[in-house]
């Protein structure tokens, strides 16, 4: 009778790999993929793009992996190596826009207790200027403060409100006209 391993932890798998198992390195890649593709693609519009930046940041985190020292989750580990690396990505692509304001009132987020599809709020998030959109996953998504942003996107703290603040203003408004649209259908 073969037994076979449904499951094999991260820590097992990482060994594997820093020993030159190069299954080991595909089993890592398939087990958070789709999930880091999904951050990549949070910061970049174009899934092409986003995918080639998936890739890079795999390549980077192998590279590394022996600097990987076991005490957080290699989840977010890896994740935090996807944002970097989309951010870079964004950064030699096209000039981020950060617009500089001295202070910041922040937007209430208006909710209803109906789910949001998905892919629209994906959509309305795409359409957002660079600067809104990098800042708004940082904070919302990421759960990245704003000294942090402003650190990583070598902004004041008070330019990742005020991107903040718009990205949600203009989000509010796109979902006000969506559900407008759907209300008189």
């Amino acid at each position: 009778m073969k037994i076979i391993r449904l499951h094999t932890s991260d820590e097992a798998v990482i060994k594997k790999i820093l020993q030159g198992d190069s299954r080991a390195e595909k089993q890592l890649y398939d087990r958070y993929a789709a999930k880091m593709l999904g951050v990549c693609r949070m910061y970049i519009k174009d899934m092409h793009y986003a995918e080639d930046v998936m890739i890079e940041g795999f390549t980077r985190a192998l590279d590394n992996l022996g600097r990987f020292r076991f005490e957080g989750s290699f989840e977010g580990w890896l994740r935090r190596i996807m944002v970097r690396e989309s951010i870079d990505f964004l950064r030699q692509r096209t000039q981020l826009y950060f617009e500089d304001i001295t202070e910041v009132e922040v937007a209430p987020v208006i909710t209803d207790n109906q789910d949001m599809d998905a892919e629209l709020l994906q959509l309305l998030i795409d359409k957002l200027p660079e600067g809104y959109r990098t800042v708004l996953v940082m904070f919302a998504v990421e759960g990245y403060g704003h000294k942090e942003i402003a650190e990583m996107l070598n902004i004041s703290e008070n330019t990742s409100k005020s991107q903040l603040f718009k990205a949600r203003k203009q989000l509010q408004e796109q979902l006000g006209k969506v559900r407008r649209i759907e209300n008189e259908r």
